[in-house]
């Protein structure tokens, strides 16, 4: 008889952006004339910049040749972009790696979701609240997660709130605890840490023998100086840290798919016996089993976001989302919202109005202004009575949907 992992059945009924789609296509069955500007789901709507496409023609050609066609690559990316990351995101910042510390990969959710991989289920795991859905739900699958709670937390995960209360600054976990998930700039209230604040969790998984997961995906849009760009920019991160980045957000690649992960070799956890076991070694086994690498084309496209061109062309990307941000933040002052984030990354974290939770501001904005946000609630508890806007669309769009708001 085949069995189930029956840890999937005590995740909720479905992914939080599926559960938007689903609502966001019955209404407009029933209201097809509705022009609907969507400021949820946090995708790109710029095409990939001239440099990037030049590099993929370039590299389809090369598949076009016997002399320069590739099959099966290298599992942990191919060495001139693994350099070429290196060079231009982690030298440039006084960060010193070594091309097999890191892995290039079909993005950041694929491996923020996978990492469990190599980590035991009795690991006791602490996420921000509220949180990127995959880092929970992922865990739910694993089976460390516990059971859902009647306040939406799950019985086996630390939870550290992040709002207006405590400035969107996590606390430490209250309890020792082996794994911290960490996204900053975050997801979903666009807020950051400081060097300062940020140090505190890396010398808390110093002391307690912890990991820090911290996912960098929206490393590029930080403005302000004292922010961090890279957790290893903090003083031993480098014994206790693995840092996930991602080309979605910052050169467009939703689509076509493409990311990274930072392992140190001097990053350990133990064994049943106690022994200390290197996690670059073990990831790089499970990526030969579980992975066949980023396609030879996406790669060569990744690398030309670091040509001159490239910089400037993602750059000028970056600071066109960052204009909408602005314009978001500013339009939703000006109507009176309380609003949150989108100074160093693309997202806006609003207050909902007149005590409506947020899956009632949700059907608010779609039915009565035909624009769509995500509810805060999604994210987790903590998240209630707010809703993310997110800066990453068409700039009439954007205009248009703050001109119905006010």
């Amino acid at each position: 008889m085949a069995r189930i992992n029956d840890n999937f059945q005590k995740l909720p009924g479905s992914y939080l952006f599926s559960k938007i789609a689903h609502r966001v296509a019955d209404y407009k069955q029933l209201n097809p004339q509705s022009k609907i500007i969507r400021m949820g789901i946090g995708d790109v709507t710029l095409p990939l910049c001239d440099a990037v496409v030049k590099a993929m023609e370039h590299a389809t050609e090369e598949m076009a040749h016997r002399e320069t066609f590739r099959g099966y690559g290298p599992e942990q990316g191919y060495a001139f972009l693994a350099q070429t990351i290196l060079d231009n995101e982690y030298a440039t910042r006084g960060v010193s790696l070594e091309t097999d510390e890191i892995f290039i990969s079909d993005g950041a959710k694929s491996d923020t979701g996978n990492i469990g991989d190599i980590l035991g289920l009795d690991n006791i795991v602490a996420v921000t609240d509220p949180v990127y859905p995959v880092y929970v739900d992922t865990n739910v699958m694993a089976g460390r997660a516990g059971n859902l709670l009647e306040n939406g937390h799950w019985s086996n995960i630390v939870y550290m709130p992040v709002t207006k209360d405590n400035g969107f600054v996590p606390e430490l976990p209250q309890k020792r605890v082996d794994v911290i998930y960490l996204c900053f700039p975050n997801n979903p209230t666009g807020t950051t840490l400081t060097k300062a604040q940020l140090k505190k969790f890396v010398d808390y998984a110093r002391e307690n023998e912890a990991l820090i997961l911290f996912d960098a995906a929206y490393e590029a849009f930080i403005r302000e100086k004292d922010v961090p760009h890279s957790i290893y920019e903090i003083e031993g991160a480098k014994e206790v840290a693995i840092e996930f980045r991602s080309f979605s957000k910052t050169a467009g690649f939703t689509g076509t798919r493409c990311g990274y992960t930072i392992i140190p070799k001097t990053v350990i956890a133990y064994n049943e016996k106690g022994e200390k076991v290197a996690l670059n070694r073990l990831w790089n086994r499970r990526q030969c089993t579980k992975f066949n690498g980023t396609p030879y084309i996406v790669q060569r496209a990744a690398e030309a976001v670091y040509s001159q061109a490239g910089k400037e062309q993602v750059r000028a990307q970056v600071d066109y989302y960052m204009g909408n941000a602005k314009i978001i933040c500013e339009s939703l002052q000006a109507a009176g919202y309380e609003v949150f984030g989108g100074v160093n990354g693309p997202y806006v974290w609003t207050k909902t109005p007149e005590n409506m939770n947020s899956w009632e501001f949700f059907d608010y904005l779609l039915k009565e202004k035909n624009i769509v946000a995500t509810p805060g609630v999604g994210f987790g508890p903590s998240g209630e009575g707010y809703i993310r806007f997110s800066a990453l669309g068409d700039r009439d769009n954007t205009i248009e949907a703050m001109k119905r708001l006010d």
